[in-house]
């Protein structure tokens, strides 16, 4: 073999040979940097649920849960704001929990817009009144129990805050002297309601309950 023709074969060896490293090279897919990940369905909807709590009660609120929690198909968030860092509220039994909170809300959203459809600040409303008994007594602090029932969906318990007495307190738990007010979603009504004493009728609303007796001083 001459000398010129093993100078052109490694003239197209050579060229050969980057050839395949450069196709090598490309077919290697890219990494995606750990910032590009994106959220999961889960994740957005906890990022969501979260936004709309903060937007109904303030920075400090919290999700307590958040999903089909009527059973309507509706996406609904239970939120609230505890009574302190040290109230962070306890599991009273295999299905139910509770939390020492000063304000609730339950927000539902509809065609793609979320609006408050219950709220728990001094009383307990929701679209249409005032759920419970009607006292004019204003509460600043709540036992809240709530569970999701199979059958019923979310049931909500509320009690107000009270001593020895019967003047209300709020920042620990103690004996109670008014009356919890159950609250679920009432299918017929389309709302949340509450339920009377023997947990056999819903209760409708009270418009209004005239001037308030509040405890604040």
């Amino acid at each position: 073999m001459t000398t010129t023709n093993r100078v052109c074969r490694a003239g197209v060896i050579v060229p050969l040979a980057m050839l395949l490293f450069l196709i090598g090279c490309q077919s290697t897919p890219p990494v995606a940097p750990a910032e590009a990940r994106i959220p999961t369905e889960a994740e957005r909807s906890a990022e969501e649920a979260q936004s709309v709590a903060v937007a109904s009660l303030g920075k400090q609120a919290e999700v307590l849960v958040h999903g089909d929690l009527a059973l309507t198909g509706a996406e609904q968030v239970l939120a609230a704001d505890r009574m302190s860092a040290g109230a962070t509220g306890n599991h009273s039994g295999a299905e139910s929990k509770t939390a020492l909170v000063t304000r609730a809300a339950i927000l539902e959203r509809n065609a793609g817009k979320w609006s408050q459809v219950l709220l728990c600040d001094e009383h307990l409303k929701n679209q249409r009144g005032y759920l419970g008994t009607g006292s004019s007594a204003t509460a600043s602090g709540w036992r809240l129990e709530y569970r999701q029932d199979p059958q019923a969906g979310l049931v909500i318990r509320f009690t107000p805050m009270v001593i020895p007495g019967g003047s209300q307190h709020v920042g620990e738990e103690t004996e109670t002297k008014s009356p919890a007010f159950e609250v679920r979603w009432n299918k017929n009504a389309k709302r949340y309601q509450s339920f009377d004493q023997s947990h056999e009728r819903y209760l409708s609303e009270i418009p209004s309950l005239g001037p308030a007796e509040s405890i604040l001083k």
